[in-house]
Order: C-alpha cells, then structure tokens, then sequence
C-alpha cells in the first residue's frame, strides 16, 4: 500500500482538476468572469512549472501542478471568449518572466532556478485576479476557489520530503489559492 504521502498527492491533484469543474460551468453561465491575462499567464508558467518542478524530483506532488496546467488551458481558451481584461504591460511582463525561467533553467542547467523563477512570475500573473476577487468577489466561483483552496491543503499534507525544491511549490500554492480563496469567500454584503 502507498504511503500517506502518496495518497494526499493523488487527493490533492484530484481536488485541483474537480475545482475547474464549478469553474468552468460558472463561466459558461456567464457567472465568472476569468481574466484573460491571469489564465493565460498560469497556462504559460503551469507549462514551465510541472516542467522544472518534475525534473527537480517532485513525485507525490505532481498531481496538482499536472492538473492546474491542463485545466488552466481549458480556462484560457475559455477566457478569449468569456473573459475580461486583455494585454497590458503587466501581462506581457508576466509571459516574458515565463520565457526567462526556461532561459535561466537552460543557462544554469538547474530546474530549481526555472521553478523559482516561475513560482515569481505566477504570482505576478495572480495579480489581477487577487485584485479582481477584492474588488468583485462574485465574479468568481466560490466552490471552485473552496476546492483550490482543498487541493492545495492536501499537497502540503503529500510532502513527503521537506527540500526547498519540493515543498517550494505546494507551499507557493497554498498561500496564493489561500489568498484568493478568502477574498472570493468572505462574506458579502447583501
């Protein structure tokens, strides 16, 4: 039988997918707006992050970063049509950020220094939604952002070696789901 660890990653990695699921419906009814440069932006990075976070040994957590990259794919296509916001300076920082963590992993020949890199560019790239989910909470689903915030807990339970470069990443996620997960669940006023 696999280990606690094991298991927690497998959870994990299953809750992040099932979250797109209210995502994804909310969109399409027109509930959830997603902003088109955040989706693109983590589509872009999720790439390079299950890329660099595999190659520096990460295995029962993966799950989360599998997940995240194809839904988030999903969700930027999506976004072109349902979407709001478009190509700012920001956005297009965000992306060449991206390109620079596969630069800096050729150059260093070191998927850490991809991973950390990249981790800083998603978070760039969560800053017009952590600014959108304070602003206007209800345009974005609250059982999705529930199950991310899930998702991420269990990857921190599945960590089964406490290295930078392993826990780096469910660490990251867990804070950034966090932070939006509270702001689109807090109560609203009526």
């Amino acid at each position: 039988m696999p280990p606690f660890t094991v298991w927690a990653g497998w959870v994990a990695g299953v809750l992040s997918l099932v979250a797109f699921v209210p995502y994804i419906v909310a969109i399409l009814r027109g509930e959830t707006r997603p902003n088109r440069a955040t989706w693109w932006i983590w589509t872009t990075t999720g790439a390079v992050l299950l890329a660099s976070y595999y190659f520096s040994g990460a295995d029962t957590t993966i799950w989360v970063a599998v997940s995240y990259f194809v839904a988030s794919l999903v969700t930027a296509l999506l976004s072109i049509r349902y979407g709001e916001g478009g190509s700012t300076p920001l956005d297009r920082g965000c992306l060449l950020g991206a390109g620079a963590g596969l630069l800096l992993w050729w150059l260093f020949d070191s998927p850490v220094v991809a991973l950390v890199t990249t981790l800083g560019v998603d978070f760039a790239g969560a800053v017009p939604t952590i600014r959108k989910a304070w602003v206007a909470p209800h345009t974005e689903d609250r059982l999705a952002w529930a199950l991310f915030i899930a998702g991420n807990t269990f990857n921190l339970v599945a960590v089964d070696r406490w290295e930078f470069a392993i826990a780096i990443y469910p660490i990251y996620f867990f804070l950034a789901s966090g932070t939006i997960a509270a702001l689109v669940l807090r109560p609203r006023a009526k």
